[in-house]
């Protein structure tokens, strides 16, 4: 199974630029002035839709403006708490704002908002933690 989140994007080339830089993919075979298609990992797409384009698929729903308004969280996880934290960097380096990172001990997580405001959250489960819950507190 394949999931593909769709978010709202004033400049599709800036996403493009942006999405690239932190070691996404970009799939031209879905991509055009109206959207670009975003490999994140196998099997997990982010489509970054021109907000009239993102307009279509909603009917009578107004488009929220991520600079100012939650539209989702948008977590995935990563293999390691060094990979999160490169991950951050990468991100950083690219343009993208860089939050707090938050450590629980079995999970290991940043966040970071995309040039839109668009946020986003890679983190690390200790597998064990994965596999059985948080531990007691």
């Amino acid at each position: 199974m394949s999931i593909f989140v769709n978010i709202p994007v004033a400049d599709v080339e800036r996403s493009r630029a942006f999405f690239t830089a932190i070691g996404w993919t970009i799939n031209n075979n879905f991509s055009d002035e109206n959207a670009i298609s975003v490999e994140i990992a196998d099997g997990q797409y982010l489509m970054a839709l021109q907000r009239d384009y993102y307009q279509t698929f909603i009917g009578s729903k107004s488009v929220g403006d991520p600079s100012t308004q939650s539209l989702a969280l948008i977590a995935f996880d990563l293999p390691s708490r060094d990979a999160v934290d490169a991950f951050n960097e990468a991100v950083r380096q690219a343009g993208g704002k860089v939050g707090e990172i938050q450590d629980h001990g079995f999970m290991y997580g940043g966040q970071f908002d995309d040039p839109d405001g668009n946020h986003f959250e890679p983190f690390w489960m200790d597998p064990a933690a994965a596999e059985s819950g948080p531990p007691a507190e």
